[in-house]
């Protein structure tokens, strides 16, 4: 049988919580975690004492009563939330940080009832003391918690002060945002990079575009690859790099032992960065910085057979420098 209200419907039609949750539910895809990317992180005091502070921030927490399909809660939390860290005694002890939904009006929960039913509260912080080491998800110790994971402390023995270096941040996104380029460069003319100085040089000229940051982004992945890299006259070793912004990438080192003949490689470059605020809705340059070392002879270079790939994509994170 349906539920015979659906949302929306006009006139005195009376809509159930459950039709509600399930439009929180399709409005977050189905998934749970924190709104934004700085969104309820979790911090020791400026002064470490026995609490932690919940930064600002919203969530999606999954309804997991009994019989709940397709139904989702939102949460809210407009300042700051200071909770109190037990302190251990003689062993060491790891407390699981979670914000978590007790509606005891929800079908088979058992909650207590709050002190207003209008105004509940019925969304708390919580810690879960005294779970295992590596756990990572509330779902790991309560599995029937409308809850979601933020963080997890690791208390060593006769502890009262929690410090940043005890909290492990594990908040993920209900919904990532993600932003993907491809950009290509196909050298027009020989451009020769020839054994050298020991010096970085900015090269080849063509791998150079004007990225936009989007305002979103906490990390982003650069994968550059060259195909028919050019190699002559003799063996060669080498190395570059990828330079976006101030930002400059791992090293691929180039060691080929050939000889004098002309031959075509490919290379790839690849980098994971995290993204800092300073960044975000800024244009960077990304481009290419080679190194050519004097122990070879040979010389690289980049010719009409030669297509430069970048493959550039900004993610969406948690991220603590927000916070």
């Amino acid at each position: 049988m349906w539920d015979s209200v659906p949302w929306f419907t006009e006139g005195q039609a009376e809509h159930s919580t459950e039709v509600a949750r399930l439009l929180a539910y399709a409005a977050f895809g189905g998934g749970q975690g924190i709104v934004g990317s700085g969104d309820l992180a979790v911090r020791a005091l400026s002064s470490p004492a026995a609490q932690v502070q919940v930064r600002p921030g919203a969530c999606a927490i999954l309804n997991r009563a009994a019989g709940a399909t397709y139904q989702a809660y939102a949460g809210r939390l407009p300042t700051s939330d200071t909770v109190n860290i037990a302190a251990t005694g003689s062993s060491a002890r790891t407390d699981l940080i979670v914000a978590r939904v007790e509606n005891p009006y929800s079908y088979g929960e058992t909650w207590p009832l709050p002190s207003n039913a209008a105004t509940g509260p019925y969304i708390f912080t919580r810690v879960i003391s005294g779970v295992p080491s590596t756990t990572t998800d509330v779902r790991q110790v309560r599995p029937n918690d409308s809850a979601i994971t933020l963080a997890r402390i690791t208390i060593p023995a006769n502890t009262s002060a929690i410090t940043q270096g005890m909290i492990k941040d594990l908040r993920s996104m209900v919904s990532s945002r993600r932003d993907r380029v491809l950009y290509t460069a196909f050298p027009g003319t020989l451009s020769t990079m020839g054994y050298s100085d020991n010096r970085w040089h900015n090269w080849p000229g063509a791998a150079s575009w004007d990225i936009d940051v989007p305002s979103w982004a906490t990390r982003m992945k650069i994968v550059m690859t060259f195909a028919g890299l050019r190699m002559t006259r003799s063996d060669i070793y080498a190395r570059m790099q990828t330079k976006f912004g101030s930002m400059l990438g791992q090293d691929t080192y180039i060691d080929d032992d050939s000889g004098t003949g002309t031959r075509r490689s490919t290379i790839v470059l690849a980098d994971n960065h995290a993204v800092p605020s300073s960044m975000r809705g800024t244009t960077q340059t990304l481009s290419v910085q080679t190194y050519m070392y004097r122990s070879e002879t040979g010389d690289l270079s980049v010719d009409a057979g030669t297509s430069i790939v970048a493959d550039v994509e900004f993610v969406e994170k948690p991220d603590e420098e927000e916070v």
